[in-house]
């Protein structure tokens, strides 16, 4: 186009000053360009039709600029500056699509089965997002979140070394060895078992022993009583010899690992506490119920003898401690077995609570979304031993 060379010299800085505001995506009446030399000044001015030259900082009105160009061109500005410059840009709305984005990054992850099936993450979710995105990056962030999601879905474990547990989650042997998926991982963990993040490699390795990592075969137990199984395998063995004799029987992983499958009655009840299994057993004998017991947070033993169970077709009703970690714990049997809170609710609390030591830290729970409150509001634990014999009157 003949205009093109005419424009392109000493209007050069003029076109780069309107491309940069045009391409902010708001409004632009004024145009502020400089400093300019005696040549760019004169074509400006010639432009323009001004009879004065523009000062070397030169505030242009964009309608005036507009009209100047038609005359000359036929054509607006947007036009003539998209030819001579490149094309014009959005940066508000770019914002605004990167704003959305984000906020929609970081619902998905507040929503996200495994945060809202262990509340004690919501705080761990919004430290996330405080932390900002990797490298500037949505997807990039995302595709991490949802890695690290994965394991925290797999998690506790049934007692696997670290390497072996994540080549089998995330394809690789070295996965959580380092880095910034680990690192998210066991901070989760930190918020789950309401520690403080690990600062040595000892605690690292701590907080992974506690969530079932590289447990000790032996060490690793749990408990259960009136459960009668028919295999011929040692736990059921050991157990239908404990339930007949009315004792409860402590497996170990190595034990439950050697189970290829588990017969169970249709319900067995889960307990937080070895002292609940002890006055059960007193109280029905070689008649007590089918139980469990995760000794507070449960091991490896514990999830896998559960999912041993569950996979057999048995309901599990689990109950706890009325108090903040208690809470925690249940969330955690819940989401990881899938058991069912029993006799766990507002009202179940509010009949049972009368003096006693301060329930600490309470994170919300899934299925009622008042009890943290009334927990809060009242202050004070119910231990289980003390509902205890209100729960045998409800089995079966």
């Amino acid at each position: 186009m003949e205009w093109e060379d005419r424009f392109s010299s000493a209007l050069a800085p003029l076109w780069q000053a309107v491309h940069a505001r045009l391409s902010t995506g708001r409004p632009v009446s004024r145009v502020r360009v400089g400093p300019l030399d005696a040549a760019q000044r004169a074509a400006i001015a010639d432009l323009l039709g001004a009879q004065r030259l523009p000062p070397e900082q030169a505030d242009i009105s964009l309608s005036q600029l507009e009209q100047a160009v038609h005359e000359v061109t036929g054509l607006g500005v947007r036009e003539v500056v998209t030819s001579l410059v490149g094309p014009i840009g959005d940066r508000a709305g770019e914002r605004r699509r990167a704003a959305a984005e984000r906020a929609e990054l970081w619902a998905w992850l507040a929503a996200h089965p495994v945060v809202t099936a262990q509340p004690a993450l919501v705080d761990w979710a919004d430290a996330v997002r405080r932390g900002g995105l990797v490298d500037r990056s949505v997807a990039r962030t995302k595709a991490e979140l949802e890695r690290v999601l994965r394991v925290l879905g797999e998690l506790p474990a049934a007692g696997v070394p670290l390497p072996v547990f994540a080549d089998a989650v995330l394809g690789e042997t070295h996965a959580l060895d380092d880095g910034r998926c680990a690192n998210l991982v066991v901070k989760a963990l930190a918020a789950i078992y309401d520690v403080e993040p690990p600062v040595d490699a000892s605690e690292r390795r701590a907080l992974w022993d506690r969530a079932g990592i590289a447990d000790d075969e032996l060490s690793s137990t749990v408990l259960a009583a009136g459960l009668r199984p028919s295999g011929e395998d040692v736990v059921s063995t050991v157990l239908r010899l404990a339930t007949d004799a009315g004792n409860a029987a402590a497996l170990t992983l190595q034990q439950l690992r050697g189970v290829v499958a588990l017969d169970a009655p249709s319900e067995v009840w889960i307990f937080e506490n070895p002292s609940v299994l002890a006055l059960a057993l007193d109280r029905f004998g070689a008649s007590c119920p089918p139980m469990a017991c995760t000794s507070g947070w449960p091991s490896s033993a514990g999830i896998l003898l559960l999912k041993l169970l569950k996979d057999a077709g048995a309901t599990l009703y689990y109950h706890g401690d009325f108090d903040g970690e208690g809470l925690r714990i249940a969330a955690n049997v819940v989401a990881r077995t899938g058991a069912v809170p029993w006799r766990m609710t507002t009202g179940d609390y509010l009949a049972a609570v009368a003096d006693g030591p301060p329930v600490g830290r309470v994170t919300p729970v899934p299925w009622d979304s008042e009890l943290a409150e009334h927990l809060v509001r009242v202050g004070k634990t119910v231990p289980e031993e003390r509902v205890a014999r209100i729960l045998f009157e409800h089995i079966g």
